[in-house]
This record gives C-alpha cells, structure tokens and sequence, in this order.
C-alpha cells in the first residue's frame, strides 16, 4: 500500500507543513533530496510535496535516485515533471545527480542505513558515504547553494560506557579494522568532509544525527530491528530475537524526524551538528518486541538462551 493513501499519515504530514517554520526561505527555491525513497528522505519529500499543493510555495523539488520508476511509484498520486522532477545519482559512482535544474538547498540522505546492508556491502557503503556525499559537496561550491544538509547518523558515537543520553560532542570507541565499522567510520568522515568544503570553500551546510528511527515509510529491505519486528507481526509471525534485547534505545517517530531535519535546514547554524531523538520513548529492543507482541496479540517472542559462563 502505498503510504499517502494512509490518512493518518497524511494527517500528521498535514500538521507539520502548519510548523512556525520560516517556510518562506523555500519559497521559489530548488531542493534536491537524495536517498528520496529511504525511511527518513521520502517524509521529508512528502511534507515538501504537500505543502505545496496546500500553500502553493512554488518549491522546485527535486527526487534524486537510481530509479525514476521506483520513484514515480513510491509518490503516486504526484506526477513528475508536474509537482517534482526526477535525478539520476548513484552515490556509489562519486558522480553528481543528473540535472539542469540548480540546487539552491540539498538534503543529503542517500546511504546503507541498515545492518544487513552494512554486512553484504561494506565497501560500497563506505563509497556512498565519501564519494556521493564530495560530489554533492562540489555540486554546492558550484552552484553556490545557500545549505547543505547531510543526514549523519548517533552511531559516529561509536560504543560509549553506560546508557546516558550522548550530546553531540560524545565520542566513543570504534573498531576501525572491523567490517562493521564501514558504516560508522564513513559518516564521521564525511561529517569532516562537510567542515573541510565550508572552510575551503565557503558551503554553508548543517548536520543531523538521527537516532532509532521509525513510521510507516519503512521499506521491505529494512533489516532494523523495528522494521523486522513490525514485518513479523502483520504476517502473524513470532518475532526472533537475535541476542537478549538489552540495549537501551531512543525511538523516534519519522515525521517527528523528518520535521525536524527541516527544522534544522531552516533555522539551524552553519557548521553544528544536531542530535534527533525523543527522550520520552526510551526503551530496551526486547521490550519493543514485547510492545509489537502485545498489540498483535497471538504470537510470542523468541529470546536466545545462554548458559552460565557462555
């Protein structure tokens, strides 16, 4: 089902788009999105896209990808060419999107942003992460874009002793000769990459460091616990827990994510990086299985066992 026929989706979308935002910064401007079909990029589309439609801010939206028609699917009832133009990019390829039309903001959110993708393709996770995000870098020194907003991640925090909130100057321990750390270690890196191009070459930019992030534009490839969790139970399956679930994490709804990525774009200062996420749903990953488990009810959660000393 595609996603804007939900109307409480829409509802909340709606909401947003009547934000105290100085909305007016994107009015008559061009705002290129990659990663338009991920979780987190196709809200921050669909709030663009709608408002639009119900304030006529004239925004020129532009949905960058590898495929126009899984795009044209993903936006239905929008029409390209009409309410958003299409741009090829691959991120991987260290190649600029593929469009005439000038970027005055570019939201960058285009990578492997979940655990299996990190497992079966590390090294390309870690060229989308460095050479697409240059090539977008470049592309805004060029065009002289007025922001540059890169989509980071909370685990450039690497591993941090206790569970206390991490502020954005918390940085912890990385492995950098594991295969894991393709996906921390290239965000970090492209984070300087945004310092290096604003102190060589002026780019205003910001960034956002989103945490556990979720909604209903989780897409099927999605291997993050919340998106398998969700799977399993509307297809009436146990869920299967992979380790004892005690992780502490903070979830975080998608459009109360992709709001504030815009509020960040809009009224965030040059050169700071901004956590995202809701300090009022802190929960442990087996207590989330739980909480799926109860609202689908019929179906239990299987936990590993350990033996003493394992």
């Amino acid at each position: 089902m595609n996603v804007l026929t939900s109307k409480v989706y829409t509802n909340d979308i709606e909401n947003v788009c009547k934000y105290d935002l100085p909305w007016q910064k994107l009015a008559d401007k061009s705002v290129l999105i990659t990663g338009s079909t991920g979780l987190i990029c196709s809200c921050i589309a669909d709030i663009l896209l709608i408002r639009n439609n119900r304030f006529e801010s004239n925004i020129r939206l532009v949905l960058a990808g590898r495929s126009r028609e899984k795009i044209v699917e993903r936006f239905k009832p929008f029409e390209e060419g009409r309410d958003y133009s299409f741009a090829y990019f691959d991120a991987v390829s260290g190649n600029a999107p593929e469009t005439d039309i000038k970027s005055d903001y570019i939201i960058h959110g285009a990578s492997n942003a979940h655990p299996a993708a990190f497992s079966e393709q590390p090294v390309e996770t870690m060229l989308a992460n460095l050479l697409g995000t240059n090539a977008l870098l470049k592309m805004a020194a060029e065009n002289n874009s007025e922001r540059f907003l890169y989509i980071s991640s909370s685990e450039v925090y690497g591993k941090k002793e206790g569970n206390e909130p991490y502020s954005e100057t918390d940085y912890g321990y990385v492995d950098i000769l594991n295969p894991r750390a393709c996906y921390p270690s290239s965000k970090r890196a492209a984070e300087t990459l945004c310092a290096a191009y604003s102190s060589e070459y002026g780019v205003d930019y910001v960034t956002v460091r989103p945490g556990h992030i979720y909604g209903p534009t989780m897409t099927e490839s999605d291997s993050r616990a919340s998106a398998l969790f969700a799977r399993n139970v509307v297809n009436g399956e146990d869920i299967v827990m992979k380790s004892a679930g005690t992780q502490l994490r903070s979830y975080c709804y998608v459009i109360d994510c992709a709001s504030a990525i815009l509020t960040v774009l809009l009224k965030g200062k040059c050169g700071e990086a901004y956590n995202i996420s809701n300090p009022k749903s802190l929960c442990t990953v087996r207590e989330l299985a739980e909480a799926f488990q109860k609202v689908r009810g019929g179906y239990g959660c299987q936990y590993p066992s350990y033996k003493q000393g394992a």
